[in-house]
């Protein structure tokens, strides 16, 4: 495997996108706007630090252009994949892994998962059904995406932190072409651990992003700045035990309690996280498939969440007033 596919490329599209290409990978971008005529004229440039170094890749403004591929890589925002769906069959052969490299509930998770009297398709994450029907759960690859990135100008990607991208199937296997996606990644110099269990490192994240990005919405704060005063400190707590509950009626142990999950944020203490940089750009941000998606699996699996239901309630207003959603 030395070609792979980036669909959507923004911050984490982009930064995966350079680093493969920088590794020598044959990389297809499919992009648009501002993003797509940038890096076709000048080259994908990733900043990290001091260092500054241009990709060359293939960018295109369709799947259709881009061809069935021997690996694609999910990155756009979680409440725009539903929408793409049908554009997808172009670059899917039939044993094109789909990596899903982003935040949120992923809509793949039941598959081959005991559903615990859910609904493989939550309607926070997968309306209709749409992903599940045109892709196939049967293409998907888990993957929990840690780095911090951000899109400082058109074709401008700035790397801040992490490198990690970890990665699981499904069915809990260490399978053939998840070993092909992690020598890939490890080869363009990324962090690939193969997890066994993914679903509990999805519930992880998912906890963090659930409490972070609507409090971040609300009060326009860093994570330091969350993380720092003590009020707001020990409200995100309790939202994240909230998370956690939901994640162990569908019986997943998350493996740290929220204090702990907190410190793990601390070197981002100056990140905004990526809700509060798409709000303060315009744009529209993922509410419905983090924070409401555990919220809707919470009401069928009748898990009490108050803090959660109130914070979605007034992160929901503040971005409708904002015109960043619906």
């Amino acid at each position: 495997m030395n070609s792979a596919c980036i669909v959507g490329l923004g911050a984490i599209g982009g930064y995966l996108a350079a680093r493969l290409a920088l590794s020598g990978v044959r990389v297809t971008a499919v992009a648009r706007g501002a993003q797509l005529e940038a890096v076709r004229r000048n080259g994908l440039v990733l900043v990290a630090g001091s260092r500054r170094e241009t990709a060359q890749l293939r960018v295109v403004g369709s799947t259709q252009e881009a061809g069935a591929q021997e690996v694609v890589f999910l990155t756009v925002k979680a409440q725009d994949l539903p929408a793409l769906a049908t554009e997808l069959r172009p670059v899917l052969a039939s044993d094109t892994p789909v990596v899903t490299v982003g935040n949120g509930f992923p809509w793949w998770y039941f598959y081959r998962a005991a559903p615990g009297g859910v609904n493989p398709v939550l309607a926070s994450v997968d309306p209709r059904g749409a992903l599940w029907r045109l892709i196939g759960p049967e293409h998907a690859v888990g993957c929990v995406a840690y780095p911090a990135a951000r899109t400082t100008a058109p074709g401008v990607v700035e790397h801040i932190y992490g490198q990690r991208f970890s990665l699981g199937e499904p069915d809990g296997s260490i399978s053939p072409r998840a070993q092909r996606i992690a020598a890939l990644l490890t080869a363009a110099g990324l962090e690939a651990p193969l997890r066994q269990d993914i679903r509990s490192e999805i519930w992880m994240k998912l906890a963090l992003s659930a409490a972070y990005n609507p409090v971040s919405l609300l009060t326009g704060a860093t994570l330091g700045q969350m993380l720092d005063d003590h009020g707001t400190a020990a409200t995100l707590q309790g939202l994240m035990n909230e998370t956690i509950a939901v994640a162990a009626s569908l019986g997943v142990r998350v493996p740290l309690q929220p204090r702990q999950l907190m410190e793990l944020t601390r070197p981002l203490a100056a990140h905004k996280t990526s809700s509060l940089q798409d709000l303060e750009a315009g744009r529209r941000i993922e509410i419905d498939p983090i924070a409401g998606a555990v919220v809707e699996l919470a009401r069928l699996r009748k898990v009490p969440t108050p803090a959660l239901d109130a914070l979605l309630a007034l992160t929901r207003l503040r971005a409708r007033l904002a015109g960043c959603y619906g």
